[in-house]
């Protein structure tokens, strides 16, 4: 058994990582131009938002934006000080908290999303067919099914 991947299989890693940061620069420099935050506060809103009224704890919004704690520690922050999320005291745990979005927030998100999609759709939308947008859509899924953690 060899652990080393095939030539086709680097080149479709390194085009996989490009093809991303081709994306996420194209997204993120559509919301600049439209003066919105960035792209990373529009995730956390979104689950935050998703959440409900209540919130989440950060290490669950640390596990469903895959970003390390203290990065995501310092990205709330900066969330919060813009008056888009507010830390609230967890009553299950005396010690924890809770990050719930403010009307601020939800607002900020909508605002965000059209912008977003629209960036989405001429990142990766033009460029691909119904067909193949669903086949890379499958192959992708993929990928991240057979490379969860857990």
């Amino acid at each position: 058994m060899t652990d080393k991947p095939s030539q086709t299989v680097v080149r479709t890693w390194v085009r996989l990582m490009k093809a991303q940061q081709c994306a996420l620069a194209s997204i993120e420099r559509a919301l600049k131009a439209a003066a919105l935050p960035p792209l990373d506060w529009y995730d956390v809103l979104l689950e935050v938002e998703r959440a409900g009224e209540n919130g989440l704890r950060p290490f669950e919004l640390e596990r469903a934006m895959l970003l390390a704690q203290y990065n995501l520690s310092r990205l709330i922050d900066r969330i919060e000080r813009a008056g888009y999320v507010a830390r609230q005291a967890c009553e299950d745990d005396g010690r924890g908290q809770l990050i719930a979005i403010t009307p601020q927030g939800k607002a900020i998100r909508r605002k965000m999303w059209p912008v977003y999609s629209q960036a989405i759709e001429a990142a990766v939308g033009r460029h691909l067919s119904a067909k193949e947008a669903e086949a890379l859509d499958g192959l992708l899924g993929k990928l991240i099914e057979k490379n969860a953690p857990g």
